[in-house]
């Protein structure tokens, strides 16, 4: 198949692009160049905000796009209008970050939408794909861990487990959060396409299982073979921070899960990786490395009060 991918050299992209060409597909990746494309693939270079960078798609013919980098409808629409309109699906990467907090868990799709989250243009993007009748399917992954992730998340406790620093933790750490491997996300990616009834739905994806952030701590203190007592936890009261301190944290500060049944039931998909192994999986493959090239300056300088 002729594939087009928005956004596929980093994380996400690139590990739907590395199976992607195991499966001998040809692929197209439209980006800014920023970092080196993958063998084997066709490098447009451009910004998708730029319509002039985007008409560079105008005469090409795709059967699959995937999304990964489109936040807002009007780069959708953009990229859209400007499309031959003979793809058979449209994959597109949304957030489970769209729902309202809910005293009900774990969310479902139906569940309602916070028309204030940063993730909005996600799902503005899935209800405009819904009226103009694309053949689409979108993901709302929680979050995405993994070998190359850009985000401070499993490595922002790596990192300081891995230096004997305290480990600030909300409350008595009891908040439930979920995480979801990046290899998952991108093998029901591609399994969609075979299935008919994926198309024109969206779906929670992330790994089987909710855990305390207490639990993923100890967790990731497992995968460098620590153990509990070999952990400095200090608490912080995360109902008084401001809105800006609770950004150092790198788990939201209230219960997030979503419910995953209808993904395996429509896809007959199961997450391979438990968190554990994922965790491991992240560790060998990716922080290993980053340590030895030294750590970025980190969030300390955000103070959470015990």
């Amino acid at each position: 198949m002729k594939i087009l991918v928005m956004g596929g050299t980093r994380f996400v992209g690139k590990s739907l692009v590395e199976k992607l060409l195991n499966q001998n597909h040809d692929i197209d990746i439209f980006t800014r160049g920023n970092k080196a494309n993958p063998e084997n693939t066709n490098l447009i270079k451009g910004d998708r905000d730029n319509l002039e960078s985007i008409v560079k798609l105008k005469n090409e013919k795709y059967d699959v796009v995937y999304d990964i980098s489109g936040r807002e409808l009007k780069q959708t629409k953009l990229l859209i209008e400007n499309l031959d309109n003979s793809f058979q699906r449209y994959i597109y990467v949304s957030s489970a970050g769209v729902y309202k907090d809910n005293c009900e868990l774990p969310l479902s799709e139906d569940d309602p939408i916070d028309p204030d989250s940063r993730h909005k243009g996600k799902f503005e993007t899935e209800n405009w794909l819904i009226n103009q009748k694309i053949p689409f399917t979108s993901f709302r992954p929680t979050y995405i861990y993994g070998p190359g992730n850009y985000n401070k998340i499993e490595n922002w406790f790596f990192e300081r487990l891995f230096t004997y620093k305290s480990i600030p933790i909300p409350g008595d750490g009891s908040l439930i959060t979920q995480l979801g491997h990046v290899s998952d996300l991108t093998d029901v990616m591609i399994r969609c396409i075979k299935f008919e009834n994926s198309e024109n739905n969206i779906y929670n994806c992330s790994g089987e299982r909710g855990v305390t952030i207490k639990g993923l701590i100890y967790f990731c203190a497992k995968v460098l073979g620590l153990n509990q007592n070999e952990i400095s936890l200090r608490t912080f009261d995360y109902q008084k921070l401001d809105p800006k301190s609770r950004k150092g944290f790198p788990i939201r500060l209230n219960h997030y899960q979503t419910d995953i049944s209808k993904i395996k039931n429509d896809l007959d998909w199961e997450p391979n990786f438990d968190l554990l192994n994922g965790l491991k999986d992240s560790f060998v493959n990716d922080f290993n490395f980053k340590k030895n090239e030294g750590f970025e300056k980190n969030s300390d300088r955000i103070l959470f009060n015990s």
